[in-house]
């Protein structure tokens, strides 16, 4: 096992945290170095990163460096045995996120050997998000990493085997059960197979996007918010909850917020939309889309709009950009048989069963679902249900 692993990170940073729970929980000596604190340690993240500040930046002895890595990434590189205990179990799920853990509190209570498989850390998307304000029981709201341990603790307490870093690579449905590959190779047998992926922000596509990102276009106003402390102006692409919520968070830190929105009106909900418009550091701009981001010394600089359905470009200078335009499912890994939506989500029927066999879906993951915690976690305890009755027939 190796040892004298320098971290790179912020204490605000979720990506961070994660990275030094996992070493932790894998008992790694490691060194963590805040950046905001150390001028040095900012100019070697930004030399091994060609300039960008992007953390967490992991050294290791031999020479060698992660950037942002996944726990994946980060256990391959430390040779971490990540099967496992059994080979078979009643229910298995992909993902770890409120969906997956409601799922497996609730089939783990009816007795159901249970495993998780989750690619990266427990909590999903809820456990990088800076608060949670209409998640039933905590009327004063509660942090998104909090919550997300809560759920984990709760599964534990059922005996829930959980494994972190380590994917469902591939399945295959039989008529007397699943059998499972995880990304280390491991074959498992299981009666059930609950998807619970989850999805990931949706990307602009427009021209400088993909060089820019962590060099001025960010995706989680909690991770790099920080960064924009006093900055004159961040822009915020986006007018649903999501951007309307970022843009609120992100007032803390910037002079001045930017939300543009590609149609007439706000998205949001009714409460969001009035929080933004009577925010004295926020406005909207209205009928634009992105046309290009344009960088300046490897970071960016500003923005190309297109007024409306005109070829009207107007040229928008900003510090940083956040992009909350919408959700893609992490289906990408599904087989052909599992019938999706047009978006790419998992279609399934009223017991949340996929079109194979034995194979269920639940959460954001799942096409119809509202991409909303309070959802998810109904969802996961429905679909355990399902699993349930299903199994008592079969």
């Amino acid at each position: 096992m190796q040892s004298d692993i320098k971290l790179i990170g912020a204490d605000w940073c979720p990506d961070c945290r994660r990275s030094k729970t996992f070493l932790s929980q894998q008992r790694i000596p490691y060194e963590y170095v805040n950046m905001e604190l150390s001028p040095e340690a900012q100019s070697q993240v930004e030399k091994i990163n060609g300039g960008k500040r992007i953390i967490p930046t992991i050294l290791f002895p031999d020479g060698s460096f992660l950037v942002e890595p996944t726990n994946d990434e980060l256990a391959a590189k430390l040779g971490i045995t990540r099967d496992a205990m059994s080979h078979s179990y009643d229910v298995v799920i992909a993902g770890g996120g409120p969906a997956a853990l409601t799922t497996a509190i609730y089939t783990a209570r009816e007795n159901l050997k249970t495993l998780i498989i989750e690619r990266s850390a427990l909590g999903g998307q809820a456990g990088v998000t800076e608060r949670l304000d209409n998640y039933p029981g905590f009327p004063e709201g509660i942090g998104g990493a909090d919550l997300a341990h809560r759920f984990t603790l709760q599964a534990q307490r059922y005996d829930v085997e959980m494994l972190e870093a380590v994917a469902v690579d591939s399945f295959e449905s039989l008529s007397d059960g699943v059998v499972v590959t995880t990304s280390t190779g491991q074959l498992l047998n299981a009666r059930a197979l609950v998807i619970a992926t989850g999805s990931t922000y949706r990307r602009t596509e427009a021209e400088g996007e993909e060089d820019l990102i962590g060099a001025g276009i960010h995706f989680c106003a909690t991770c790099d918010g920080p960064f924009y402390k006093g900055a004159a102006e961040v822009t915020v692409i986006g007018a649903g909850n999501s951007g309307l919520e970022e843009g609120l968070f992100l007032t803390q830190f910037a002079q001045h917020v930017t939300v543009l929105a590609k149609g007439t009106e706000l998205k949001g909900s009714r409460l969001l939309q009035e929080k933004v418009l009577a925010h004295p550091k926020m406005s909207v701009m209205y009928e634009v889309g992105v046309k290009k981001f344009v960088a300046n010394k490897g970071k960016l600089a500003s923005i190309i709009l297109v007024q409306g359905n005109s070829d009207k470009e107007i040229v928008y200078l900003t510090d940083g950009v956040f992009v909350f335009i919408g959700l893609d499912p992490n289906t990408s890994w599904l087989p052909t048989e599992i019938k999706r939506d047009v978006r790419g989500f998992a279609l399934t029927d009223s017991a949340f069963m996929t079109s194979m066999p034995r194979i269920f879906a639940a959460g954001d993951v799942r096409a119809g679902s509202t991409k909303q915690l309070a959802s998810a976690v109904g969802e996961g305890a429905a679909v355990a249900i399902q699993i349930r009755r299903f199994l008592d027939s079969h």
